[in-house]
């Protein structure tokens, strides 16, 4: 049972979160990791601010990556407004109201604070953590770069650091995924409850040295005038001549001599100069703090297997070696088991029913059932149900879950999530799960997006035309070039797409599980959720679909359908009229066409009557063309009706524009070199 809060923290209510920490501490990565494909930038103080909204499960929040901050005291200029978008955002308190330069936008501040630190280096971004707790936000710890922290023996105890400074900490490998999802989920539980860090109070010794300086602090007036927490701006006072102290001066003159003697006096008890003694104790407590929480070796060791299996699936740089083995084997499934079991299925049914050739009304009805139910036999047995039950065990293993993330950076060009990775791979068989699984695993506009772009990704019954065809007639160069151009027409569209919808373009936290050997029940279970529609919905339609296609031509309406559709054809294609028939009929599955073709030209060899210009043209238009009726009844059911029809009329203009061009461009080429 999973416990749903009364109040969802989003839309209005949705909390702004902002990553702040040193450089190079991994926060954009941890950004990069969570964004959408197009955060917007946002001026700020003269600092440029990335801001994206982001899905955690039924919850949004508002994430913000600020530039980095080394440390909040000795204020540079850079510093101090980021000190004030911590503090007041665009509502600056009464002490800024004479500045020259306000906030144009309107910029709350932000909620909760998420700090990144630096596993490897931890003590000196405690020292920036003990400044933080001042500021009277809650707080939450990304604790990066755990795996080099234990490849170096060094094992830090996120449990005790988060008891000692009251907020949470998460272990963290940004640039690979881990922990992000329960980050996100333990900023959204300090939004909701929140908690502040505990008192990080400086020594003894300065703490009694600083009581005058604070009795000047605790007054309604300089609360009201500055809306800062008094602790804050007591350190802020008593280390530092830069901004506060400028606007405690301009606001309250007679205040400032005060303050300015009570620094005296706090001095005259201390060793050293007020600044020196505070700097110099938050290093030391930063250091006590870190000797308390960690330890050396002992667990370098632990897990190793796990994290070698990361590093081939995670990394930057080499996890996408992981990923394109995944890619090489669900090809190897398409290519080769599945080309297997369609021999032994779809194909001797396919060629027991050739034997039958009707000739009454009654029995071409009954000969398209029979084709439309082998066609069925044809997607489900051989492409589907191996394939899916391929990318589930992925899931149930947990190694998908980590393709979706290196990948999801690739995706953002095309508007999308890693998370669509698992459907477009499952595309590549057929492209009736795949939109199922998209429908499963997204909403919204990322989930048209997807669906659309879906429809232009060569299934297997596509590929197996442009090999057998193309292979035998224009080589491998030239199917290269198909498919090439197959993922170039992806890119753009996805591109053009992603622009069309970048105003509601959401992030998306990549959850990244342990990994884990997939049961078989599970397994079972999950691939029928995703294949059950099948039944319910392509099956009736591919039948209708094929006894209406062949009553149309028992009826002699096949010349009628070429003589319409040569426009097409030979007008526009250049190719012969009678292939009308033949890309109509490749709306119920895409092998009919190929099949069609021979049997409309009367043999086997083509190339006497097509040259290899009309072979390409060819070729390009049925790749892009609509994928079939099958596809088309899952996204009716998918995304609705009027989206659906904008899919079929998006890819028949894409394959009309892109075949016409690619047929001018080879027949210019021929001309050149005759």
């Amino acid at each position: 049972m999973i416990s749903v809060p009364r109040q969802l923290l989003r839309g209005e209510r949705r909390p702004r979160v902002a990553l702040v920490g040193r450089s190079r501490t991994g926060k954009s990565s941890l950004f990069l990791a969570a964004s959408s494909a197009s955060p917007q930038r946002l001026l700020h103080g003269g600092e440029t601010y990335a801001e994206c909204l982001v899905e955690v499960g039924l919850e949004q929040i508002s994430l913000v990556d600020l530039p980095a901050v080394e440390s909040l005291h000795s204020l540079s200029v850079h510093d101090q407004g980021l000190v004030k978008y911590l503090l007041w955002g665009d509502r600056w308190p009464p002490v800024a109201a004479h500045e020259a330069e306000p906030p144009v936008l309107a910029f709350n501040a932000p909620d909760v604070l998420i700090q990144v630190v630096d596993a490897t280096a931890l003590q000196r971004d405690l020292e920036l953590t003990l400044e933080l707790t001042l500021l009277g936000k809650p707080l939450v710890v990304a604790l990066n770069r755990v795996d080099e922290a234990r490849r170096k023996g060094l094992y830090i105890n996120p449990r005790a650091l988060s008891e000692r400074l009251g907020v949470p900490v998460v272990p963290t490998v940004a640039h690979m995924g881990i922990g992000v999802s329960e980050l996100f989920v333990a900023a959204l539980a300090a939004a909701r409850d929140k908690v502040l860090p505990l008192p990080q109070t400086p020594s003894a010794h300065i703490d009694t040295a600083l009581k005058p300086l604070r009795s000047l602090l605790e007054r309604p007036e300089i609360e009201a005038a500055f809306r800062v927490p008094w602790p804050f701006l007591c350190m802020q006072l008593a280390e530092n001549n830069d901004y506060f102290l400028q606007e405690l001066g301009c606001h309250f003159p007679l205040l400032l001599s005060e303050v300015l003697a009570a620094r005296r006096v706090a001095e005259r008890q201390l060793p050293r100069l007020l600044s020196d003694e505070l700097h110099a104790d938050r290093h030391h407590r930063a250091a006590l703090l870190f000797e308390n929480v960690t330890q050396f070796g002992g667990a370098a060791d632990a897990g190793r297997w796990q994290r070698f299996l990361d590093g081939v699936f995670l990394h930057p740089r080499w996890g996408l070696i992981g990923s394109m083995a995944v890619f090489a084997l669900v090809l190897l499934m398409v290519f080769k088991v599945s080309t297997l079991l369609d021999s032994w299925t779809a194909a001797p049914l396919a060629e027991w029913a050739q034997q039958w050739q009707p000739e009454s009304t009654a029995g071409v009805v009954g000969r398209a059932v029979i084709d439309g139910l082998i066609g069925l036999v044809g997607i489900v047995i051989p492409y589907m149900l191996p394939l899916v039950l391929l990318l589930v065990a992925l899931e149930e293993s947990g190694i998908m879950h980590r393709v979706a993330f290196v990948v999801d950076r690739g995706f953002h060009h095309i508007g999308l999530h890693g998370g669509v990775a698992a459907p477009f791979l499952v595309g590549l068989g057929c492209n009736v799960p795949a939109i199922s699984m998209v429908a499963a695993t997204s909403r919204g506009k990322d989930r048209l997006v997807a669906t659309l772009l879906l429809a232009f990704v060569p299934c297997s019954a596509r590929s197996a035309i442009i090999l057998a065809m193309g292979g035998k007639y224009l080589g491998g160069l030239g199917v290269f070039a198909i498919f090439a151009l197959t993922f170039i027409v992806l890119t753009v569209l996805g591109g053009l797409l992603a622009r069309r919808y970048s105003d509601v373009a959401v992030g998306l936290v990549q959850e990244i599980p342990a990994y884990a050997l997939p049961g078989w029940r599970g397994m079972l279970s999950k691939t029928w959720e995703r294949t059950s529609d099948i039944v319910t919905i392509v099956t009736p339609l591919l039948v209708a679909g094929s006894v209406l296609l062949a009553l149309l031509s028992h009826f002699g309406a096949d010349r009628w359908i070429n003589l319409l559709l040569s426009p097409i054809t030979h007008w526009w294609l250049g190719l012969p009229v009678l292939l009308g028939v033949p890309i109509l009929f490749g709306v119920l599955r895409k092998e009919l066409s190929l099949l069609m073709v021979y049997q409309a030209l009367g043999t086997m060899e083509i190339v006497p009557l097509l040259d290899w210009v009309q072979i390409a043209t060819f070729l390009v238009f049925l790749t892009f063309y609509i994928p079939c009726v099958s596809t088309f009844a899952v996204m009716l059911r998918t995304i609705g009706w009027r989206q659906a029809w904008l899919s079929i009329g998006l890819s028949v203009a894409v394959a009309l524009l892109i075949s016409g061009c690619v047929r001018v461009l080879l027949q210019f080429s021929q001309l050149l070199f005759e």
